[in-house]
C-alpha cells in the first residue's frame, strides 16, 4: 500500500444518526484516508446548528468532528429512502451509527438483516449508556453524563456550585472508544477475516477518567471533596497560578520535587513539609502553604518560571490562552494545529494527534457542506466487502499481538491495558530498583518491608491482563533480554522522557534493526522534536498546557483546571488509537514505524471549537461558569442535604416547557416569548432562581427521577466513591470483582465497548513485582534456570523491591 493515500485509504465508513461521539469517530478514520460517507437529512445534522459558530455562520464543532468526509442527504419521506441508506451500508466496511443518541430522521434500516447478508460488516453502535440497565434511554446531555460519571462534583469553590467544563468531552472520549473498537476489529479482520459488532456506553467511555479516583476511593474511603478552584485530593501545590504576567501551571508530586520547588522560591522554611497533606488538616495547611509561596510566583513572569523550573525539572508549564495557541509554530508545524475550509471561510482547528511518522494523517482539509462530496483516494480492494467468514466470537481482537510495556503510571499502562483487555499480550518490564511508580514512590525501609509496593489499587487497575518480569535497563544483561523480547513482539510502547530509552540503546533504530515491522511508541509530554521535549510533566501539566483550562469557569475567576490528571487516560486513549492504525498497516504490509505521540497535544480536541472561532474571527472564548451557550438554562444546582447536586439542561423548546411545568412556572411554559434561547437567556437569572427553589426541597436523586420522567435531561453530580455501588454499573456488570495477591477483592471497570450483552471478562490480575520472570526468560528466551540464578544473584531480575541503599550497593557491586 502506498503510504502517501493514506494507511485507511482502503476503507468505506458509513456514519448514520447524530452524535458527536460516533461523529468524531469518523473523523479519526478520516483523517488517515478512509472514504467517510456521513448521511443527513435535508435539514442537515443537528449538529451543523452547535455552537459556537464562526462568523459567517458555520459550527465550529461540527467542523472539527465532520473534517474531510462526504455529506449524503437522504430524505426520509422519499420514496426508497430506507433502501438507499441500505445500499450504502452493504457496500461499506464499516457502520457508525449514532441513532440512539439522536435519530436526525435517518430512514429505518433491518440492520440485522443487513449483517446476515454482509458478514464482514464492522459495525459500531453508540448510545448515552448502552442498551441495557438503569439507566438506558435516559435523556442526557454532555454535562449531565459527565456529572453522573463523577467528573464534576470536585471541582469548583468549596461552597459550591461544583464547575464543568463546556460541552465538548464526551464526544471526544466516546470517539476514541468507538475507533478503538472498530479499528481493533480491522486488525481481526485482517488475520482472521469476518465482521464484528460493537455497542459502546458514552457514560462508561468517560469513566476512564474518574476509574483512578474510583481505584482511590476503594483505597482511602471517601476522603475526596472539593476543596476550592484548582486544588485536588490528597494536597501538595497542583493547580494554577498567578504571576507577574500570565498563569504558571503547577504540579509537585514527590518529595524531590517539593524541595526544588521551595528553593527555587528561596522558601527554605517550607522544605520539610509533606507533600501530601493529610485529609483533617488538608485545606487549612494548603491555605497556609500557598500563602507562602503565592507572592513569590508574582514576583516573575510565567514563561521565565517555566525556564526556571526546566532546569530544576520541576512540572511547571506556562497557561496558553487559546490566541497563544493559534501563534505556537511549533504546533503548526507538528500538525496540531492545521487548517480547516468551511465553506467560504478559511480557518485552523485541531489536526490529528495519532503522529504516526511513516504512515502520517492528513493535515487539515475541508468541512463538507449539506450534500457534498469529497474526492478520496480510495485504495480498497473490491472484495473487500464481500468477506463471507465468520469470525471466532470466542477470540478477542487482538489475539496473536505481543505488546513490550516499558510504561508507568497511568497514560502509558492504559493504552497497553487497553490492548491487553482486547487479547494481546502485553509483557510489562519494571526494574526492582526502579519499579512502576504508581505502585509508590516511597522508598523507606518499612514501606518496602511491609511490600506497600503490591497494595496500591491504581496499579492493579492499570495494569491488569499483564504479564510481568523485571530487567534492570540500566545493565547490559538487562537491555540485551529486553531487545530480544522485542524481537519477537509487534508493539513497544514507552512513556519515558525523550531519549531515555535510546541512552539504554534500546531506541527505535536499534529495535527496528532486529524487529523491522515493529511498531513502536514514545509518549513524551510534548513530542520527540519539541523544544520542550525534555520538560517533566504529568496529566495535570498537559491540560494546564492545553488551552482547556481557560474556557473553564466565570470571567472573574483564574483558569480552572478540571481534573487533577485529565491528560493521561486522554493521551493513553489517543496512544491506543495511534498504536491500532500502525498496526494495521504493519499485518497488511510488514512496515513497522515510530509513533511520536505528544500527550499535550491530545488535549486540545477539547479546545477545537474555539480554536477555529478565534482563527476565523479573533473572537476570543466567552467562560459562561456553570451555563451553556446554547442551551437556557443549564447548570448545577443544589439539593436537599450537604453539598447535594444535580445538573439540568433544557435543550429545546419543548424540554423548557416540560421543565417548567414541572418546577410548577406553567406561566414561563405558556408563555410564547420564553420559546427562544435568546429571550429566556434575558431572564436566566430568574429562571435559575425558580428552578434551586424546587430542587432544594428534594433529594438529587429524587429530583433526577421525577425530571427524566418529564424526559428532561438531568444527571445527580457523583463523587468517586459513589461509582463503586452505581446502580446502573452493577446491572450492566460494568464493575468486575477481581482477586489478586496483596490485594484481596477488589472492583475494576470493565470496557465500556462491548461486543455482546457483557463486557469482556477480566482474565489475570495485575502482576506482582516480577511474578513472570521464570515463564517469559525462561518460556520465551530458553534461559536456563543457571542463567535465571545468576540474573538474580546480579540484581538483573528480582520480585522485591530495592530500598536507597539497596540501590546504592548494586551500584557499587555493578561498576566494580
Amino acid at each position: 500500500m502506498d503510504a502517501s493515500t493514506g494507511v485507511l485509504s482502503h476503507l468505506r465508513v458509513i456514519e448514520i444518526g447524530s452524535s458527536a461521539a460516533t461523529s468524531y469517530c469518523a473523523r479519526l478514520f478520516a483523517d488517515f484516508g478512509a472514504d467517510v460517507k456521513k448521511v443527513e437529512p435535508p435539514k442537515g445534522d443537528p449538529l451543523r446548528r452547535s455552537l459556537p459558530l464562526t462568523p459567517s455562520g458555520q459550527s465550529a464543532w461540527f467542523a472539527f468532528l465532520n473534517l474531510n468526509k462526504s455529506s449524503i442527504i437522504i430524505d426520509p419521506a422519499a420514496p426508497h429512502a430506507s433502501t438507499r441508506v441500505t445500499e450504502l451500508i452493504e457496500d461499506c466496511d464499516i457502520l457508525i451509527d449514532g441513532r440512539d443518541v439522536d435519530a436526525a430522521d435517518c430512514p429505518s434500516i433491518d440492520l440485522a438483516a443487513v449483517r446476515q447478508l454482509h458478514s464482514g460488516l464492522i459495525c459500531l453502535e453508540a448510545s448515552w449508556f448502552g442498551q441495557s440497565g438503569v439507566y438506558a434511554g435516559l435523556t442526557a446531555t454532555d454535562s449531565t453524563v459527565r456529572a453522573l460519571a463523577g467528573l464534576i462534583k470536585l471541582v469548583g469553590p468549596v461552597e459550591g456550585p461544583p464547575m464543568h467544563a463546556p460541552d465538548f468531552q464526551t464526544g471526544i472520549l466516546g470517539g476514541l472508544w468507538g475507533f478503538i473498537a472498530a479499528a481493533s476489529s480491522v486488525i481481526a479482520q485482517v488475520q482472521r477475516g469476518g465482521g464484528r459488532s460493537w455497542s459502546l456506553s458514552i457514560f462508561e467511555s468517560s469513566l476512564a477518567l474518574t476509574e483512578y479516583l474510583m481505584s482511590e476511593a476503594f483505597a482511602y474511603g471517601d476522603v475526596m471533596h472539593r476543596i476550592g478552584i484548582n486544588r485536588f485530593w490528597p494536597g501538595s501545590p497542583l493547580g494554577i497560578y498567578e504571576t507577574r504576567s500570565g498563569w504558571l501551571g503547577v504540579t509537585v508530586v514527590t518529595p524531590a520535587q517539593w524541595r526544588a520547588f521551595c528553593d527555587m522560591l528561596e522558601l527554605p522554611e517550607l522544605r520539610d513539609e509533606p507533600v501530601w497533606i493529610p485529609k483533617e488538616n488538608c485545606l487549612k495547611r494548603l491555605e497556609q502553604i500557598e500563602e507562602a509561596f503565592l507572592p513569590k510566583l508574582k514576583t516573575r513572569t510565567a514563561q521565565e518560571w517555566f525556564e526556571e523550573g526546566r532546569k530544576r525539572r520541576i512540572p511547571i508549564v506556562p497557561v496558553p490562552e487559546i490566541s497563544d495557541l493559534l501563534q505556537d509554530t511549533e504546533k503548526k508545524e507538528r500538525g496540531a494545529i492545521v487548517p480547516v475550509l468551511l465553506g467560504g471561510e478559511k480557518g485552523l482547528t485541531v489536526g490529528s494527534v495519532q503522529r504516526l511518522t511513516l504512515t502520517p494523517p492528513r493535515r487539515g482539509g475541508k468541512v463538507p457542506a449539506l450534500g457534498e462530496r469529497q474526492m478520496v483516494e480510495n485504495a480498497r480492494k473490491d472484495t473487500a466487502s464481500a468477506s463471507t467468514s465468520r469470525f471466532d466470537s470466542t477470540r478477542q481482537p487482538l489475539q496473536g499481538i505481543r505488546v513490550i510495556d516499558f510504561s508507568m503510571g497511568w497514560a502509558g499502562p492504559l493504552c497497553t491495558r487497553t490492548l491487553a483487555d482486547l487479547g494481546a499480550d502485553v509483557i510489562k518490564i519494571e526494574a526492582i530498583q526502579y519499579p512502576d511508580w504508581w505502585r509508590g514512590v516511597d522508598r523507606t525501609a518499612a514501606y518496602i518491608a511491609a511490600q506497600m509496593y503490591e497494595k496500591r489499587a491504581r496499579f492493579c487497575i492499570m495494569n491488569r491482563n499483564k504479564r510481568g518480569i523485571t530487567l534492570d535497563l540500566t545493565r547490559p544483561q538487562g537491555c540485551n533480554l529486553a531487545k530480544r523480547l522485542v524481537a519477537g513482539a509487534d508493539v513497544v510502547v514507552d512513556n519515558y522522557s525523550v531519549d531515555v530509552l535510546s541512552k539504554f540503546g534500546l531506541g527505535y533504530e536499534a529495535l527496528k534493526a532486529v524487529n523491522p515491522r515493529l511498531v513502536m511508541m514514545s509518549m513524551s509530554a510534548f513530542g520527540t522534536d519539541s523544544a520542550h521535549r525534555e520538560c517533566r510533566a504529568y496529566g495535570s501539566t498537559l491540560e494546564q498546557g492545553s488551552g482547556v483550562p481557560t474556557l473553564i469557569g466565570s470571567p472573574s475567576e483564574p483558569p480552572v483546571m478540571s481534573h487533577i490528571a485529565f491528560g493521561d487516560p486522554v493521551g493513553g486513549l489517543n496512544g491506543c488509537a495511534a498504536v491500532l492504525v500502525a498496526l494495521i498497516h504493519a499485518r497488511t504490509t510488514g512496515q513497522g514505524q515510530f509513533i511520536d505521540l505528544a500527550q499535550v497535544e491530545c488535549m486540545m480536541p477539547f479546545a477545537a471549537p474555539w480554536i477555529t472561532v478565534h482563527s476565523t474571527g479573533g473572537t476570543p472564548p466567552q467562560r459562561y461558569g456553570s451555563r451553556h451557550p446554547q442551551f437556557v438554562p443549564h447548570g448545577c444546582f443544589r439539593c436537599a442535604g450537604d453539598d447535594n447536586w444535580i445538573v439540568i439542561a433544557a435543550t429545546d423548546e419543548h424540554m423548557w416547557q416540560r421543565l417548567a411545568i414541572l418546577i410548577g412556572r406553567s406561566d414561563w411554559a405558556a408563555d410564547p416569548s420564553l420559546k427562544s434561547e435568546e429571550a429566556r437567556r434575558g431572564i436566566e437569572d430568574l429562571i435559575e432562581r425558580g428552578i434551586e427553589a424546587w430542587t432544594l426541597t428534594r433529594d438529587a436523586d429524587c429530583a433526577m427521577s421525577k425530571l427524566q420522567a418529564a424526559r428532561v435531561a438531568a444527571g445527580v453530580a457523583r463523587l468517586p466513591i459513589d461509582l463503586l455501588n452505581d446502580q446502573h454499573l452493577r446491572s450492566r456488570a460494568s464493575l468486575q470483582e477481581i482477586e489478586r495477591a496483596f490485594m484481596g477483592r477488589h472492583p475494576q471497570l470493565s470496557l465500556p465497548i462491548r461486543e455482546g450483552a457483557y463486557p469482556y471478562p477480566i482474565r489475570i490480575a495485575a502482576p506482582t513485582l516480577g511474578q513472570h520472570n521464570r515463564e517469559i526468560l525462561s518460556g520465551l528466551l530458553d534461559l536456563s534456570d543457571a542463567e535465571m540464578e545468576q540474573l538474580s544473584r546480579d540484581g538483573i531480575i528480582g520480585t522485591a523491591m530495592l530500598s536507597e541503599g539497596e540501590i546504592a550497593t548494586t551500584k557499587r557491586v555493578s561498576s566494580d
